[in-house]
């Protein structure tokens, strides 16, 4: 359902949007998202019990099992062993990247408290990358016997050329990127003015 919804948004809303903006002379140009990867580390002194329950969290919030990495360098200063387990990352394309994609814009980000829409800096090659700090935000997580809250960060892989590309793709999709103070500046204005001409 939530695959062929988001298909439907990014071939009858996003492309004609983007090659509008844009320009884009074929269909083939017009950027779209590539794949997300969910990363969660834990300390290096963890134990194995609180290594399984960050992977089977990640696991439900993710909606397939992540594999764990490895530290490649040991680091006496952090207690850090060479092929150490430091954290899990998963790896979503397709339909699961659609369902996960939909899941965080439409359900999970506006459970966070107080929210006022996530950071607008992309990575300068049209790259997103998001943290949550809490992920009893996700619906498939219930909060109720949870021994710890989990981080992790959220990177949307694009094949936009640039920043402003990449961040007018997901922002078709619903991403609610926080306003700069110049565009608040700007809209304030409009109003202003838009109330000036109807009195």
């Amino acid at each position: 359902m939530s695959q062929a919804l988001f298909h439907k948004l990014y071939a009858e809303q996003v492309i004609p949007e983007l090659k509008k903006k844009f320009g884009y002379a074929n269909v083939h140009d017009v950027p779209a998202v590539k794949k997300i990867v969910i990363n969660s580390g834990f300390a290096a002194t963890a134990d194995k019990n609180h290594i399984t329950y960050v992977t089977d969290e990640i696991a439900k919030v993710a909606g397939q099992r992540p594999v764990t990495t490895k530290a490649k360098l040991s680091i006496s200063n952090f207690k850090l062993r060479e092929g150490q387990p430091i954290g899990c990352k998963v790896t979503l394309r397709g339909a699961a990247m659609y369902d996960f994609m939909m899941r965080l814009i439409n359900v999970a980000l506006p459970c966070i408290r107080d929210f006022r829409g996530v950071p607008a800096k992309l990575d300068g090659q049209g790259n997103y990358t998001l943290g949550i700090a809490d992920h009893t935000i996700f619906p498939e997580v219930s909060a109720e016997g949870n021994t710890a809250t989990i981080g992790m960060d959220i990177s949307f892989n694009t094949s936009a050329g640039s920043d402003e590309e990449g961040r007018e793709l997901l922002r078709l999709f619903g991403m609610p990127f926080r306003k700069s103070s110049s565009e608040l500046a700007a809209e304030e204005g409009a109003e202003a003015a838009a109330e000036t001409a109807t009195a």
